[in-house]
């Protein structure tokens, strides 16, 4: 669609009644809500994905009314403000963009002539913070796949000094051996073979940059898709002053061009890989020098999380914690796709956010729950998950006072299925928590069909999990109730193909959104399961994020 012009007068109201509604307290509310219905969910989708909120940009004129909408919704809910008073915690966000006529990247093989690398074709770089200028001029270190995992006996840096140096890594783990399956997860993706992880590996260490060779298979994507996602402006949360200093360059660089590179540096890239695939490696001077420059623009911003508190019925538990969330953004509006440059985000994730409208409304209006309920519309998930990494670094109370984190990132609009799919089953005690849940209503939990593409830590419950707190996203599974077998997988496979981050992800009338009131059901019967259990969710042995044990004051 082309940009709609927009309507003034509908601003002010929204901004008006969420003004009011922020000062004054709830009205109570009887405690035999209407259950949840299609209509409903159908009425927040119409809405939340429609033109006027032009693709629910963060810090938007569409944003901004997006969490209106959220906030109106929450106090006729009766739904308390969560933040000092508010509905709305402001996020600070850096919007830095890459000048690319600054660009000035090349490496050089000893003393031979210095190689142009060329923007996007070889590399895609990008600032590490919010500054004017971005460098890294060094000699480039080989270091396997960046990764120091104690509990799996790896150190890919072993003794070697870093600090000031070029850092090329492989993309995601490790492979396991036949002799040791479960090593980096087996054939599901560590949080070690995230490239956050890596860059923020290298931070630790004191690099000036880093270079991630990419690998279609191992990395689950394109080419296209790195160049898609960091050639262009990066939104970022201002840098916390208690972290060490950020790399003078991030990026990825191409298989072909690294293996040219270190072909005229007299290595060979597959031996290099089979050499980081065993405890034994240790990083290799590559005998290249990299140089690499660029002026960028930085632009601050300020988007908002909407946050609503359901306080807690009994006095002494009511100081524990159930943390609900679901991202509110998308997009924005970008290049034209046949004429449509909305990307308005029906799917994603505008399900998931009326989904979670959905329960709130229920656990505000029934009978109260034992524990509080924190409900957290978070922003800028697609830019990163800065929402929720701003809330985990800021929480609402005491992160030791949150018990679990559910979050929902994309409803079901396809009709009722008979399994779900939920990120972090395998991690912590909510997966078999929720596999007894189901159990009488003849529901499964369906294993992650691609855990090589590590799922878990791409959205919004990941932030929570990085700080101890137990979480895990639930969706809709692929067996839907009259449908045959392949059909859900096909569905999924035409989303990602032709709608997925793209302006064809709109609303559309004949959903059957039974699926979404079932979804919804589900998540609203867990959460008043936590909220009364006396119970504690604990992470798994092999959990990547734990916490100490908690004693219970229920």
């Amino acid at each position: 669609m082309s940009r709609p012009s927009f309507r003034p007068a509908l601003l002010a109201l929204c901004v008006a009644t969420s003004t009011a509604g922020a000062q004054a307290r709830p009205r109570p509310i009887a405690a035999t809500p209407v259950p949840i219905s299609a209509a409903e969910i159908d009425a927040h989708i119409r809405f939340l994905s429609s033109d006027l909120l032009e693709g629910r940009g963060p810090a938007s004129r569409g944003g901004a009314l997006t969490e209106q909408y959220l906030a109106s919704q929450l106090r006729g809910y009766g739904v308390a403000p969560a933040h000092n008073g508010s509905y709305f915690q402001r996020v600070p966000i850096d919007l830095v963009a890459l000048q690319e006529s600054s660009l000035r990247a090349s490496a050089q093989v000893r003393s031979n002539a210095p190689t142009p690398l060329r923007y996007p074709e070889d590399i895609v770089v990008w600032a590490g913070s919010s500054s004017d200028r971005s460098a890294a001029a060094a000699p480039v270190l080989f270091v396997g796949y960046g990764s120091t995992a104690t509990e799996f006996r790896w150190d890919d840096f072993k003794d070697v000094d870093v600090r000031g140096r070029i850092l090329l890594v492989l993309v995601n783990d490790p492979p396991a051996p036949a002799d040791e399956p479960a090593l980096f997860g087996g054939r599901a993706m560590t949080y070690y073979g995230r490239w956050t992880y890596k860059f923020e590996e290298a931070e630790r260490r004191g690099a000036a940059g880093m270079l991630i060779i990419h690998n279609t298979e191992r990395a689950g994507y394109g080419w296209p898709t790195v160049v898609g996602s960091w050639a262009k402006e990066q939104r970022m949360l201002p840098r916390d002053p208690k972290l060490p200093a950020p790399l003078g360059v991030r990026g990825w660089i191409t298989e072909a061009a690294a293996r040219t590179l270190l072909e005229r540096a007299g290595h060979d890239l597959a031996a290099l890989r089979r050499q980081a695939e065993s405890r034994t490696f240790r990083p290799v001077e590559t005998g290249i020098t990299m140089d690499i420059a660029f002026a960028n623009t930085v632009a601050h911003l300020e988007s908002q999380n909407v946050v609503g508190l359901i306080e807690g019925s009994d006095p002494a538990a009511k100081r524990e914690h159930l943390l609900l969330t679901a991202h509110w953004d998308h997009l924005g509006i970008g290049p034209a796709v046949n004429g449509d440059s909305i990307y308005n985000g029906a799917e994603d994730n505008a399900s998931g956010t009326a989904d979670l409208l959905a329960v709130a409304r229920q656990l505000a209006q029934g009978v109260r729950p034992k524990r509080s309920v924190l409900v957290a519309f978070v922003t800028a998930e697609e830019s990163g998950l800065l929402g929720s990494e701003f809330l985990a670094r800021n929480p609402l109370v005491p992160t030791e006072q949150i018990v679990a984190n559910l979050n929902v990132d994309g409803g079901n609009v396809l009709g009722e299925t008979l399994d779900l799919t939920v990120l972090g089953e395998t991690k912590s005690s909510l997966g078999p928590s929720l596999r007894r849940l189901l159990a009488p209503r003849r529901i499964t939990l369906s294993p992650d069909a691609t855990p090589e593409r590590g799922y878990f830590y791409r959205s919004d419950h990941f932030s929570f999990a990085k700080v101890g707190v137990p979480s895990a996203s639930i969706g809709a599974g692929d067996q839907f109730v009259g449908r045959p077998k392949e059909w859900g997988q096909m569905q999924a496979g035409e989303y990602i193909a032709r709608r997925y981050h793209q302006p064809g992800d709109e609303y559309v009338a004949t959903w059957d959104l039974r699926g979404a009131v079932q979804l919804s059901n589900i998540v609203l019967d867990f959460a008043r399961a936590l909220a009364n259990s006396r119970d504690w969710p604990t992470w798994n042995a092999d959990a990547e994020f734990k916490r100490s044990t908690r004693t219970p004051t229920m």
